[in-house]
């Protein structure tokens, strides 16, 4: 049983900078997709970012492209992600879940492990 832990979202200024960082534990392989999708008030979740697993292969919604690095961290069987914001806008205000999933997808019925979500808010 995979299992998700996220931390870094909090409270910035709009232009400003946050770090989200995604730590897996139990079985997951090295080789799966992990990314960050995000859902703010009375809106559906929407995709922002995944790398694959075995090529570092990444995917960006256009909202965020350009200001939004994703990354991921195996070494040692840590399977860790983390998201890099920058210039960050108040539209970026949403909860961000972190997602692992076998395929690179654009879609979150494809990811079937979620972690509980951290409150990332910017303030104009």
């Amino acid at each position: 049983q995979v299992q998700l832990v996220e931390s870094g979202g909090g409270l910035v200024q709009a232009g400003g900078s946050l770090r989200l960082s995604c730590a897996a534990s139990g079985r997951t392989a090295e080789s799966y997709t992990m990314g960050w999708f995000r859902q703010a008030p009375g809106k559906e979740r929407e995709f922002v970012a995944t790398i694959s697993g075995a090529d570092a292969y990444t995917r960006y919604s256009t909202s965020v492209k350009g200001r939004f690095t994703i990354s991921r961290d195996n070494a040692n069987a840590k399977n860790t992600v983390y998201l890099e914001m920058s210039s960050l806008k108040p539209e970026d205000t949403a909860i961000y879940y972190c997602v692992v999933g076998r395929f690179n997808s654009f879609s979150a019925s494809d990811y079937n492990t979620w972690g509980q979500g951290t409150q990332v808010t910017v303030s104009s």
